[in-house]
């Protein structure tokens, strides 16, 4: 159930860079011993917190968990559609040790942050989880130290939507060169080529990361230093300047988060655009939508370059007093059946690698075998325990570029040293 990336603005908190202690206590988990059993008390009513539900999913899932789980129904509290406004809200109550949460969605980005202030159950010992049916870099990002904190639940690959009736005969563009180069067909139409995500907020973040990936670049190293001052990051950046420039992505882009590109896609006024997998649904069911009319006339591929890792894990918080319940809705969350309803409800991506093949899936959502692909070669954006502040700069300095305030070379020089100081603390 993806939910619109939004800007991320929030100051930077402060926070112990120590991994969780594995120590085990009764009723906490977090021991290494497997024989470590989880008493009794921590089970029955819990609060599961997520992002605004855009696609009206969560009443069936609670009447899917509850007639399993009678004597310990779910209770699910949307937050704001904002990512740092929820992040924001998480902090809080963790900070507050509140009770009042026991399972979170965590924006994959969120982990490092979240794990290095001991906010998170580790699932280890009696809370170890078996994930072996989980796509390999999806399971990546729910680490910390190489400690699991959290449980793939969506994970997301940008995707190309296109219009199909317009691009005609002509192949679907695999690199932005090649995408850009039918800009002439949109121009012809009197339309908008192209558009991501570009306002100032995570999206930005995604999108810029997406350019220089795309162009052979690198953001961070492993380490999480920045690499930005190479020829293929700068060409990342031009591309996008570039094409803001020449109205190869239409000026009121810099004001599109996910949402306000797909209405202006759904409208005609675009030939192309990248966005999650969770839009396809609603622009094939949306009234206002041309695909609502026009089935035929919609293009799905794989994203033109390498798209940015995404999605929700859900973890369990440290103070949560039901936590033996909470393990179980994680692993609830992760069968088939869950899985399965959460790509005919609402375009999710499926963290389980056999439901891209699966026969009863692909012949309805011909579009997951391509998800696939595109997710085998998704990169993670910069893992950092410092994630808030390195997104901030990237922002800031690539927003000035795509407006003009700043030059390519600076904007990346800029960068740079606001991620060294992140680095820093």
């Amino acid at each position: 159930m993806r939910v619109a990336a939004a800007g991320a603005t929030l100051a930077l908190t402060a926070f112990g860079l120590v991994a969780c202690s594995s120590t085990s206590t009764s009723g906490s988990g977090g021991g290494s011993s497997s024989s470590t059993k989880i008493d009794k008390s921590a089970y029955g009513p819990i609060t599961v917190v997520q992002g605004k539900d855009n696609n009206g999913t969560l009443p069936l899932l609670k009447a899917m968990w509850d007639k399993a789980h009678p004597k310990e129904p779910v209770t699910f509290k949307q937050q704001s559609d904002q990512a740092d406004q929820q992040l924001q809200d998480l902090l809080l109550h963790f900070q507050q040790k509140s009770t009042d949460y026991d399972v979170v969605s965590s924006d994959v980005v969120w982990t490092q942050q979240l794990a290095s202030n001991q906010y998170l159950q580790p699932l280890t010992g009696a809370y170890k989880l078996d994930e072996s049916a989980v796509v390999p870099a999806v399971l990546a990002t729910s680490t910390y130290h190489n400690i699991q904190y959290a449980a793939p639940a969506a994970t997301d690959s940008q995707i190309l939507y296109y219009r199909k009736d317009l691009l005609g005969s002509k192949p679907v563009p695999t690199t932005y060169a090649e995408m850009f180069a039918d800009c002439s067909i949109a121009k012809a139409k009197g339309i908008g080529c192209y558009t991501g995500q570009f306002a100032k907020y995570e999206g930005l973040t995604v999108n810029f990361s997406e350019a220089v990936n795309s162009a052979g670049g690198t953001v961070v190293d492993s380490s999480g230093k920045p690499t930005l001052d190479t020829p293929q990051a700068k060409q990342g950046l031009q591309t996008l300047v570039d094409a803001f420039k020449n109205g190869d992505i239409p000026p009121a882009a810099i004001t599109y988060q996910e949402e306000q590109g797909r209405a202006a896609f759904e409208a005609g006024k675009l030939l192309f655009y990248t966005n999650w997998p969770y839009a396809y649904s609603l622009t094939t069911t949306d009234a206002s939508s041309f695909a609502k009319a026009k089935p035929d006339a919609l293009g799905i591929a794989g994203f033109p370059g390498k798209s940015s890792l995404g999605g929700h894990n859900w973890a369990i918080s440290n103070f949560s007093k039901h936590k033996g319940t909470a393990l179980e809705f994680l692993k609830w969350f992760q069968t088939p059946e869950v899985q399965k309803f959460a790509i005919q409800k609402s375009s999710a991506a499926p963290v389980l690698s056999a439901l891209y093949t699966d026969s009863s899936l692909t012949g309805t959502y011909k579009y997951l075998p391509t998800l696939k692909a595109s997710l085998d070669s998704a990169v993670a954006r910069p893992a950092t325990p410092y994630y808030q502040a390195v997104t901030t700069a990237i922002q800031n300095n690539a927003y000035a570029a795509l407006k003009g305030s700043k030059t390519v070379d600076a904007a990346l020089a800029d960068m740079t040293n606001a991620i060294k100081q992140a680095g820093n603390g």
